[in-house]
This record gives structure tokens, C-alpha cells and sequence, in this order.
């Protein structure tokens, strides 16, 4: 079978908007948001779109609705394609996530519901996890299926947590709270609200404090590259990537203002350049 025919109906998979700096990319397939490789290619062309985008600092990824971030991978399709369809889709999600990861700009998913299995791979690839408190559950279930987290949850969970905790959590292919998941490390911050849209007001201000004028976007985005590749090699290869980073950044019009601001004793202007 493939992709074509196995496409949900037309319309848009992730929506895109940009305000004050920060691009919004919005999952939407109802009722669970699952991802088919329509949606996959539709979320990589955005991911894209926002790294090209001058105007944008920051990148916040979020659910439709306010049931679900993301169930993870359409389990319809899945069961319906053979399994070579099925290796080049996990691939291609596999380089659609590591393009987010690798963009460097802040990216922030906003846990609205439940993000389970791909659907909390997707969130992994992001920098920071913010949730609603008691919105829904946090998990790899796929054990329960027979497979294994194939879109980067067990290599990205063992990078979070820890080899032991990341085995214990998948083997066991349970699913828990926001606030466990925060306790797991998994989740950076919970945020109390009594709606969807009350919660993306608080992200939205949390967001904007990573964006011009206020903050240097470009150092948060070198901070950024520097962690996610720097700790995936040797210390040595680790402390040279931190180096040409820090020069890019020396040479920048941030630094100058950020540095003649401090001299002058006044609140700097950053324009992410």
C-alpha cells in the first residue's frame, strides 16, 4: 500500500501562524491527532518554514483540541501497510524529528492532552515540554502492540531518564500523569489552568521571554545546538562545537549590544542577529 491511499481526507494536518516572533505548528487530525506520513510531511515542510523564517525566534508545537497533543502514529495505517512502506515511514518521521531537533531555535511542545507513544516521541524531539496539569497521560504504550517506540522514543527516553528507567517505563508500556512525568524529568514544567486556551495563554507568555527584543534568540539557539549536538560526542568534539558557536556568536550584533548595553549600564535591544 502506499502513502497516497493510505492519506487521511484533504485538509490541513498542521497548522501555521506566527505571532510576536514565535511560530505556532498545531497537529490536527480529530479526534486523537495521529500522525500518517502526510501529516509527517506536512509538520517537516513547517518545521522548515519557521527555520527559514527571520521573524521567527521561537517554535511552540501543540494539539488540536484540547483532548490531545498526540496519540502517536496512525495505528489504521500502520496495520494496513506492508512492513518496507512501514521501515520508510519510521525513517522519514525519524529525519523529520532530528530536522527540529537540529533547528536552531527554540522549541518548545506544549503538552494540551495526552501525548502518548509517537505522540510523545514528537514532544521529545523538542527542547522544552511544558504541560497542562491533568490534562491527560504521558507514555510509550507500543509494547502493548507488539513493537517498540520506533520514532526515536527509545534512544531520546534513555537520554532523558536514564538507560534503567527508559528499559523499566517501555517494558512496562504504562501510561502516568503530567505531574509523574515531571518528576521523571520527562516533562520540564506543569502549568495549572482551568482551559486549553487558558493554558496556551501561559505558554505563549513563557515563550515570549526567549524572543527579541528582550532576549538574545540567536545565543538561546546556539545554547541550543550546542547542547543537543555537543552530547552526543566526546567531550573534546563537545567543548569545539561550543567554541565555533561562541565565535558565530562574538561576531554577532547581538553580542555587541549585549556588551555595550552592560558598559552603558541600560537594558539591551536584541534583534536575533
Amino acid at each position: 500500500m502506499t502513502p497516497e491511499t493510505m492519506a487521511p481526507p484533504a485538509g490541513t494536518l498542521v497548522g501555521y501562524r506566527v505571532e510576536n516572533g514565535i511560530a505556532f505548528l498545531e497537529l490536527t487530525d480529530p479526534p486523537a491527532n495521529t500522525y500518517t506520513h502526510e501529516m509527517m510531511r506536512a509538520l517537516d515542510d513547517a518545521i522548515l518554514k519557521a527555520r527559514f523564517d527571520e521573524n521567527v525566534h521561537v517554535i511552540v508545537i501543540r494539539g488540536a483540541g484540547d483532548k490531545f497533543f498526540c496519540a502517536g502514529a496512525n495505528i489504521d495505517m500502520l496495520q494496513k501497510s506492508d512492513p518496507t512502506w512501514k521501515y520508510f515511514f519510521c525513517l522519514h518521521a525519524n529525519e523529520t524529528l532530528s530536522r527540529l531537533e537540529h533547528t536552531p531555535k527554540l522549541v518548545i511542545a506544549a503538552l494540551n492532552g495526552h501525548t502518548v507513544g509517537g505522540g510523545l516521541e514528537v514532544a521529545m524531539a523538542a527542547d522544552l515540554r511544558i504541560a497542562r496539569k491533568g490534562a491527560g497521560k504521558v507514555g510509550l504504550p507500543e509494547v502493548t502492540l507488539g513493537v517498540l517506540p520506533g520514532t526515536g522514543g527509545t534512544q531520546r527516553l534513555t537520554r532523558l531518564v536514564g538507560k534503567s528507567k527508559a528499559i523499566e517505563l517501555m517494558a512496562e508500556g504504562g501510561n502516568f500523569e503530567m505531574d509523574q512525568a515531571a518528576s521523571l524529568g520527562i516533562v520540564n514544567k506543569v502549568f495549572e489552568a482551568d482551559s486549553t486556551d487558558a493554558f496556551m495563554d501561559q505558554v505563549m507568555d513563557y515563550a515570549r521571554q526567549f524572543t527579541t527584543p528582550g532576549k538574545a534568540s540567536m545565543a538561546v539557539g546556539h545554547i541550543k545546538r550546542a547542547c543537543q549536538s555537543g552530547a552526543e560526542v566526546p567531550l573534546e568534539q563537545g567543548l569545539a562545537i561550543e567554541r565555533e558557536l561562541q565565535a558565530k556568536l562574538f561576531s554577532s550584533a547581538d553580542a555587541k549590544e549585549g556588551l555595550t548595553a552592560f558598559v552603558e549600564k541600560r537594558k539591551p535591544q536584541f534583534a536575533g542577529k
